[in-house]
């Protein structure tokens, strides 16, 4: 049964920072696409950036690009997201993704971690 679990949210003031985590288990990892997304109230889910374990280049949506990266901590087994210069309009609930198609839609993934929320105060 795979799994996906996300950690690390919070609170934080404009133009600070926070990592977020992404553990994946239960099928083979490698093969692949794990996405994070994004969901602030009343709004839709929003693609944030995703990555192919085997060819680990990270793809980001515009919104984020230059201030956000996805990376892997293989020392943790997990595939983290880092925060910078993060702005009020960043907040929202923060999830990770996993699946077979990838991309920055929703529809590209199968399986759901339940949220971590992200709060960004002016």
């Amino acid at each position: 049964q795979v799994q996906v679990v996300e950690s690390g949210g919070g609170s934080v003031q404009a133009g600070g920072s926070l990592r977020l985590s992404c553990a994946v288990t239960g099928f083979t990892y490698s093969n692949y696409y794990i996405g994070w997304f994004r969901q602030a109230p009343g709004k839709e889910r929003e693609g944030v950036g995703y990555i192919y374990r085997r060819f680990p280049r990270p793809y980001y949506a515009d919104s984020v690009q230059g201030r956000f990266t996805i990376s892997h901590d293989n020392a943790k087994g997990t595939l983290d997201l880092q925060m910078n210069s993060l702005k009020p309009e960043d907040t929202a609930m923060y999830f990770c993704a996993a699946g077979s198609r990838g991309g920055l839609g929703a529809e590209g993934y199968t399986y759901w971690g339940q949220g971590t929320q992200i709060t960004v105060s002016s």
